[in-house]
């Protein structure tokens, strides 16, 4: 059984061991790759997960594993707010 990992972009536990096979070791580069932590919940769920798994592939400690950059807006928000829009 094939193991969601990233539900937001529907990305497996198999798909990011493969990501790190191809030599996509860090978050950032995962995160590019293939989009983990991009969705709605901008990784909140999906890359406490995928650090553990590339800890646990690349044989570092969680704290080897540096955390991907994150970017404003660090919560979803509406269209309304950025479209300047009262609600």
């Amino acid at each position: 059984m094939t193991e969601i990992v990233c539900r937001c972009e529907d990305i497996t536990e198999e798909d990011i061991l493969d990501a790190i096979d191809q030599g996509y070791t860090t978050l950032e580069e995962i995160k590019r790759v293939l989009r983990c932590g991009m969705g709605p919940c901008q990784g909140r769920t999906c890359i406490p997960l995928i650090t553990r798994i590339v800890a646990r592939k690349t044989g570092k400690s969680l704290a080897e594993v540096s955390r991907p950059t994150t970017r404003p807006p660090l919560q979803p928000l509406p269209l309304s707010v950025f479209a300047g829009e009262e609600e």
